[in-house]
């Protein structure tokens, strides 16, 4: 089959784009609003893009809390998603209304930086702390603008736990790390598996 994407003329009953742009690492992205708030959201557009420096990015589709709050603080955190963790960074994709902590809503405990104010979740086998590098405001070949907004930013201090750490690299297969694929499928250390995002009640 072949379908022209400004159509959508696919005819299947869900956009297959996700499903095959899969799997991608998910960026758990941890910020702090001005008064103080701790946000915490999943973002399956996520990934590295350089080292030296060592720069992250990730694709917010709407102005959701995490750019508000990275606008304002020009700082954020990369938490790493484990199988544990799973179930707890699905319950913070749930569209709570603003002032509500994520991580208090998935029972997660936080954590202090070092060298940004953003707190990491304390049980994540990594963390990488972020300063702001710039806000790519994405477009279509012909120059219209999306809904979409990229952030770019410099990892400044990496945090591990010793339990991922083996003859002194990082090892996957202790930390067992967890994937997004399309639709409502995730792809973990023993296969695949669904969660559906969850609505505030």
């Amino acid at each position: 089959m072949f379908y022209e994407t400004a159509k959508r003329d696919h005819g299947l009953p869900h956009d297959p784009f996700k499903a095959i742009v899969a799997p991608r690492p998910i960026g758990w992205i941890s910020t702090l609003s001005p008064d103080g708030v701790a946000n915490l959201a999943p973002y399956s557009y996520f990934n590295g893009l350089c080292t030296k420096p060592d720069l992250v990015m990730f694709s917010s589709e709407g102005e959701k809390d995490s750019l508000t709050n990275i606008r304002a603080s020009g700082e954020f955190v990369c938490n790493h998603v484990t199988m544990a963790l799973a179930e707890k960074m699905n319950l913070t994709s749930v569209n709570a209304p603003r002032g509500v902590s994520e991580f208090d809503h998935a029972g997660l405990k936080k954590a202090a930086c070092v060298l940004v104010k953003p707190p990491r979740v304390a049980e994540a086998l990594a963390a990488l702390e972020c300063k702001l590098v710039k806000f790519v405001e994405l477009s279509g070949h012909d120059g219209k603008p999306s809904a979409a907004t990229m952030v770019i930013g410099e990892v400044v201090g990496v945090h591990i736990d010793e339990k991922a750490l083996r003859d002194g690299m990082f090892v996957p297969e202790l930390a067992r790390p967890v994937a997004r694929m399309g639709y409502y499928d995730y792809q973990g250390p023993d296969g695949w598996f669904k969660m559906r995002r969850p609505e505030w009640k």
